[in-house]
């Protein structure tokens, strides 16, 4: 049993004990102090009889002193709170950083009872308490209180116990500090990804000024902002893709997830788990729960690569997730309900599948509630150089060259071309001419053996010498020309040649210098 001597010093403890660990829960309540603060100068009134209490806040920039909460005063009391630095105890304890405790306010002559609390009362029965808070090396406010006065109480006691307070208050300001710059970095983050992602998908992005493309641009536009299920057409290569992320990330839902199925890669048995998922023991291989790509994609866009190719049996139970937003996994029995958008492409002639009964009429019409068509490449011939150029600029970055531009020979074989693979074949053929190019020219013999024609090169096919220097001739006066801007004296100039010489050659091979004159 202990002492009666320590027994006042053990309940202290104990209330000390009960009080810091109310404050630490109070803390941890709200990310906003404002919040808390009333609470916990309630909570030193309840446990330690401080009858009035306050946190004073200093703004660094106009060395004002303002009181953020307080508890036993008024609402007038507490906005006549303010001070400068140094101004008052309140001002000197923030000024200096350090702890001031005033066993009677009546003999202070500094204590300026600024909040007029203490007017109606007798000061001598009054302490008040002051100490700092303190944030690093900066003071960034004051915790004060008031009690009445008793010889028995220790100030130095209060002082110690407002410091632990103070200090606890401190830390949650910092932590909460800390917190709101890593929202304020990872919000920053969001933004810049997000705007990035829009700059990358953008439709002005899509490469190609011809009319059949801006046309595509004004769908996209139009669908974009809604949630409208798009069945985008065109044949392999076309860029269906790249206008599906088109209008998910120019979509309300940019910020959630997008989500890719290509369905003609995987097989039948496959496809169905990676759409709805499985649960466990499903079948064989199934040894944990599995989410399809439709929950996956929960919230945000689900894109359905050549849809053409879906199964009897999976073209009815997308039938159903289409209509309803709802599915089962595969060997569950629970039903899921998912928002989600759907985008699908193909490159399939349905209406022809439809007739032939490969593909239901009920799924098609869910698709193309939106339709938008990718004109093949042969029928955007004006958007082939802008792409060509686009190309090269991007192989020639990734493979640390030089090319600079491409051959009037050449061009003339990429315009003259059918492109049968569209976009996807040019993109290869320029980044093989990029890779064979060593002079910064993509000449024509860096493209492919089929673009080597006759209708492309203006000769007719041989592998004799003077075909072959007839071709090199041919290739070299029409860049010259180019060049010269079809001025044929100075592309002979250029050539080395005199302008009868070259008169003679541009003759020969049917050249007309005029095509040249608007080139750029």
């Amino acid at each position: 049993m202990a002492p009666r001597s320590s027994t006042p010093r053990i309940r202290r403890e104990v209330r000390e004990l009960s009080l810091l660990f109310e404050i630490s829960q109070i803390l941890d309540q709200s990310m906003d102090l404002r919040d808390v603060v009333g609470l916990v100068l309630k909570a030193l009134h309840t446990h330690m009889g401080m009858s009035r209490g306050t946190l004073c806040l200093l703004n660094r920039e106009t060395g004002q002193i303002w009181t953020e909460a307080a508890y036993g005063l008024s609402k007038s009391q507490l906005e006549r709170g303010l001070y400068q630095a140094g101004e008052g105890i309140t001002g000197t304890v923030i000024e200096t950083g350090r702890p001031v405790a005033i066993p009677r306010v009546s003999e202070e002559p500094t204590f300026l009872d600024r909040t007029r609390a203490r007017r109606n009362l007798d000061k001598r029965d009054i302490s008040f308490i002051s100490v700092p808070i303190r944030l690093g090396n900066r003071t960034i406010g004051a915790l004060s209180a008031d009690r009445l006065f008793s010889p028995d109480i220790s100030l130095e006691e209060d002082v110690r116990l407002l410091t632990i307070v103070a200090s606890m208050i401190a830390q949650a300001v910092q932590l909460r500090q800390m917190v709101m710059e890593e929202r304020q970095h990872l919000l920053a983050d969001n933004l810049r990804l997000q705007d990035e992602l829009k700059q990358r998908f953008r439709p002005t992005n899509l490469i190609g000024n011809s009319r059949e493309m801006q046309s595509v641009y004004d769908l996209i536009a139009q669908v974009a902002g809604s949630d409208a299920t798009v069945l985008i057409r065109g044949e392999s290569g076309t860029g269906k893709e790249l206008v599906a992320n088109a209008i998910h990330y120019n979509s309300r839902r940019s910020d959630k997830p997008f989500v890719k199925v290509n369905c003609a890669a995987l097989p039948e048995t496959i496809l169905e788990s990676e759409l709805f998922g499985h649960e466990k023991g499903s079948f064989t291989g199934a040894l944990t729960e599995r989410k399809g790509r439709f929950e996956l994609a929960a919230g945000g866009t689900l894109f359905l690569d050549e849809v053409g190719d879906f199964s009897p049996a999976t073209q009815i139970k997308m039938l159903r997730s289409l209509q309803e937003r709802q599915f089962e996994r595969v060997g569950g029995v629970r039903t899921i309900d998912v928002d989600v958008r759907i985008i699908a492409a193909t490159n399939r002639n349905l209406e022809e599948a439809m007739a032939h009964g490969s593909f239901r009429q009920d799924l098609y019409y869910r698709l193309n509630v939106f339709p938008i068509h990718i004109p093949p490449l042969r029928e955007r011939k004006s958007d082939i150089l802008l792409l060509a150029d686009y190309f090269v600029e991007k192989y020639s970055r990734l493979n640390h060259k030089d090319v600079r531009r491409i051959s009037t020979s050449a061009i003339d074989m990429l315009t003259c071309y059918h492109w049968p693979g569209n976009v996807r074949e040019l993109e290869n053929c320029i980044e093989r001419a990029v890779l064979l190019s060593n002079d910064d020219v993509i000449h024509g013999h860096h493209l492919p053996p089929t673009l080597q024609t006759a209708e492309a090169t203006g000769t007719v096919p041989g592998n004799t010498l003077p075909a072959i220097l007839d071709n090199v001739e041919r290739e070299l006066i029409l860049d010259a020309l180019k060049s010269a801007r079809g001025n044929k004296s100075k592309a002979a100039r250029i050539l080395g040649i005199s302008e009868r010489l070259m008169g003679l050659r541009v003759q020969k091979h049917s050249i007309d210098p005029r095509r040249f004159r608007l080139a750029r």
